[in-house]
């Protein structure tokens, strides 16, 4: 579609390989050998893509690898944890800071994976009888709130949720005592908000 390409793998002669298919197509593109989890690494394959080709305007975060590991496998877990982390999610983070602006990425990042890491362990441990659920509060009056102005609070609750309203804690916490119940006892795997229809008004 006439754009010039930076292929970047672990494997040169991946790259290589590419890029030849690409120019035999009459494209344009260069070759980088780059592992995405070392972060000195993407600073400096950045710096000379922008440098060839006067600037990024498109980044596609496309690296993967096989992650899978049981639970109970020790050592062995920890190392390939890192590793998908770094590759899966650090390095994607890490190349588009390279050109974007701060803002509340890290946060949403964090529960976002979360709810992933909810869905895995349910699978991992629902062969243990064990349950793992995730559940979501939307506006709630706790520390992380206490600063907001009283007047904001309602402006945002009563555009924001079916509820016209911000929750109290205990509101999540019976929620939280529901899923530890035996009656409770076949729910797995679930992310479940607890918004005042935060998310059903805003989908």
């Amino acid at each position: 579609e006439g754009a010039k390409v930076a292929v970047t793998d672990l494997d040169q002669a991946a790259c290589d390989a590419v890029v030849a298919e690409i120019k035999a197509n009459s494209g344009t593109a260069n070759a980088y050998a780059l592992d995405v989890s070392n972060h000195d690494a993407i600073k400096s394959v950045v710096a000379n893509v922008a440098n060839d080709f006067g600037g990024i305007d498109i980044l596609v975060n496309n690296a993967g690898i096989s992650a899978f590991c049981p639970l109970d496998a020790a050592d062995e877990y920890d190392a390939i944890w890192d590793r998908a982390l770094a590759i899966l999610l650090t390095a994607h983070q890490r190349t588009v800071r390279l050109g974007a602006a701060p803002g509340d990425t890290p946060y949403v990042a964090a529960k976002t994976g979360v709810t992933g890491l909810t869905r895995g362990m349910a699978v991992d441990l629902g062969k243990e009888g064990i349950t793992v659920n995730c559940i979501c509060p939307g506006p709630i009056r706790t520390g992380m709130t206490n600063n907001v102005p009283e007047d904001d609070k309602m402006l945002y609750a009563k555009r924001r949720t079916a509820l016209r309203r911000y929750a109290w804690p205990e509101e999540v916490a019976h929620m939280t005592l529901s899923l530890v119940l035996p009656a409770a006892s076949f729910i797995t795997g679930a992310v479940i908000p607890v918004d005042g229809g935060l998310m059903a008004r805003n989908a």
